[in-house]
């Protein structure tokens, strides 16, 4: 390994060790990718104990830090969540294999036969914080579509990475696949990271699952192309037509099953002409949330505090719901395109073609009508594990699995064609 005190040599020589192990991973069958992906999966189930007591040390470490509740929950792994690792990535093992796959054909007038065919992205840097799933998310992801992954974990959870990594790589090598493919940044240097922002040319694309500060460092310094989300400022909509049940059940999983991921529900629309908002207001505050609204909501239910304007923008990842009563889905429509990160919104409503304008109109990366803003996940659309979330409009949007970390060529087969 490179010298550590040297990043931007470092991270050269990992992207030299990568660029290789992508040659060899393209001569790989499906079938030997998927069996290395599940040794690595038993090889973390093996080192379950080692991997939870590293991620002891981590959280001994974020508490001394003084990390949030949230932030900590994130960073947490006991036995059960490295289970669920192991069983992301056998999840992975288990899917098509999108490289090679044809996504169309053609036949000129003259007989060359054209077709696009999907290829491996090539090397990506992953640049993440507090969650150390992603390590094997990020990992399988990569090596099932073809790519190699140089990965860097933030400093919470060094540990925690170090120990998944050590294992996955373990399983990879075992089934007889290269080490090199996955890589882990083996300093918490934050130079590591412009070293690798900087490297166009030898990183393909880079993907930042984090906080605004590191997404948006990202998204400033890059010279490499760039897959990433900001904020999860998602929005659930009730609608008059609204079934009242249904919509209490959703708008409190929304908020309250998970408060520190990105699908979480971080304001919540409510139309003027519902029965019961103020029935809506105690789901959240009766299940611990506290509930920041505008002047109508407040006269509906006094105890509430005042949102501010910047309340509407936050993304708070804690129990903190920013509420509004607006005037249908016009109204909607107008905060979510003013206020929206472009992440996952949603409608609860029984009027299909109130439901279907909203589906249509609102430019986010997930829509979604009677459900939960919480299954903006990889693995609730089943594509398994996912690299994250992209917001943006270009290559891959909504949850990026295997199909977006892939991209095409295009093959000719002729019989003598010229252009004369």
């Amino acid at each position: 390994m490179a010298d550590t005190d040297d990043p931007a040599r470092l991270i050269a020589m990992m992207a030299q060790r990568a660029r290789h192990a992508t040659k060899i991973l393209a001569r790989q069958s499906t079938a030997a990718k998927a069996s290395g992906l599940r040794a690595a999966a038993a090889a973390i189930r093996h080192d379950s104990d080692a991997i939870v007591a590293a991620n002891g040390e981590d959280q001994a470490r974020g508490t001394a830090n003084g990390l949030s509740p949230a932030m900590l929950d994130r960073l947490r792994l006991d036995a059960e969540r490295v289970a669920g690792i192991a069983a992301a990535i056998d999840a992975v093992a288990a899917l098509p294999d999108p490289v090679g796959a044809v996504i169309d054909t053609r036949t000129r007038p003259n007989g060359l036969a054209l077709s696009r065919v999907r290829v491996p992205l090539g090397v990506l840097g992953i640049i993440y914080e507090s969650r150390p799933n992603v390590t094997a998310d990020a990992a399988a992801l990569a090596v099932m579509s073809g790519n190699a992954a140089i990965l860097r974990g933030g400093s919470e959870a060094v540990s925690s990475n170090r120990a998944i990594h050590a294992a996955f790589v373990r399983g990879l090598s075992a089934a007889g696949l290269p080490s090199e493919a996955v890589q882990l940044v083996p300093t918490v240097d934050r130079a590591a990271v412009g070293a690798m922002l900087a490297a166009d040319g030898a990183i393909d694309l880079i993907i930042p699952r984090g906080g605004k500060s590191l997404v948006a460092r990202v998204q400033a310094e890059a010279r490499v192309p760039v897959l990433a989300h900001l904020d999860g400022i998602n929005h659930v909509y009730v609608d008059g037509s609204a079934d009242e049940i249904m919509a209490m059940r959703i708008v409190r999983d929304a908020k309250l099953r998970r408060t520190g991921i990105c699908g979480a529900m971080e304001t919540l629309l409510i139309d003027r002409q519902y029965r019961d908002a103020a029935a809506l207001v105690r789901v959240l505050s009766g299940g611990g949330c506290e509930v920041r609204g505008d002047g109508r909501i407040r006269t509906l239910v006094p105890e509430v505090i005042a949102a501010t304007p910047e309340d509407w923008d936050t993304e708070y990842l804690d129990a903190i719901a920013s509420v509004a009563l607006v005037d249908g889905l016009d109204g909607a429509l107008a905060h979510i395109a003013a206020h929206s990160s472009g992440h996952t919104e949603a409608i609860v409503a029984e009027d299909g073609s109130v439901a279907e304008r909203f589906l249509a109109e609102v430019d986010s990366a997930i829509v979604l009508w009677n459900a939960s803003t919480q299954f903006a996940d990889g693995g609730e659309f089943g594509l398994g594990a996912e690299i994250g979330i992209a917001t943006g409009r270009l290559h891959a949007r909504g949850p990026v699995a295997l199909e977006g970390l892939t991209t095409y060529k295009w093959v000719g087969r002729g019989s003598g064609q010229i252009r004369g």
